[in-house]
């Protein structure tokens, strides 16, 4: 049986039981109902995603939580905090660092696991009551430029490593403009996905390893 292991920030964490083998409420318990009812027994599924995880975060976890478990495929959702934490506690990662450290990190893991298949995700933006304030636009324009920066080094990341990237933000601003611009519909807050969002984030992580070799 191949392990699947997904690994994030709180958009992959959703509130998952730290002492019981739990994939949360969001994408990965999506994905492993799909998978596991497509292809029974075939693959073990495995959530360490940790609310409010910077890349940083990430890489400190690198050995207990990505390399010691083995996984045959990974995903990695990253890069919202890096700039939400800025903007709010003084604390994010910028983009130069981020792209440093995301690339030590896929670097360490394919020298430590050489046969894994990785997919990255983007980080993504919408309107929402905690990303946009109409009487502050300012945040609004900075916050999402600097997401996009962090999303277009996740690309790099992706093209320099040879691995399959998924574009959330296109996912995202498609799926606002189906609902005439009503992103709450998908993500309340801008960041978090309501049930619909993660079925959005799940399709596109499906669709994405059914190609992979």
């Amino acid at each position: 049986m191949k392990t699947i292991l997904f690994q994030g920030d709180s958009i992959t964490d959703v509130c998952r039981d730290r002492k019981d083998p739990d994939l949360g409420r969001g994408y990965p318990l999506l994905v492993s109902a799909r998978l596991g009812a497509d292809r029974p027994t075939e693959y073990s599924f495995v959530n360490r995603g940790i609310s409010g995880n910077r890349i940083v975060d990430v890489y400190a976890r690198i050995k207990a939580d990505i390399i010691n478990l083995k996984p045959d495929v990974m995903s990695i959702l990253i890069g919202v905090n890096d700039v939400w934490h800025e903007e709010f506690y003084q604390n994010g990662v910028d983009n130069a660092k981020f792209g440093k450290i995301y690339g030590m990190l896929i670097e360490e893991i394919k020298a430590a696991l050489p046969d894994i298949k990785i997919i990255i995700l983007s980080p993504y933006l919408c309107k929402g009551h905690v990303t946009f304030d109409p009487e502050k636009p300012e945040l609004w324009e900075h916050f999402s430029h600097e997401v996009a920066l962090r999303a277009e080094t996740s690309k790099r990341i992706a093209r320099r490593y040879h691995l399959p990237f998924v574009d959330l933000q296109k996912v995202f601003d498609d799926a606002v403009a189906s609902t005439d611009g009503d992103a709450s519909y998908w993500t309340p807050d801008g960041v978090h996905p309501t049930f619909r969002g993660h079925e959005l984030i799940a399709r596109e992580w499906v669709k994405t390893f059914n190609r992979m070799k």
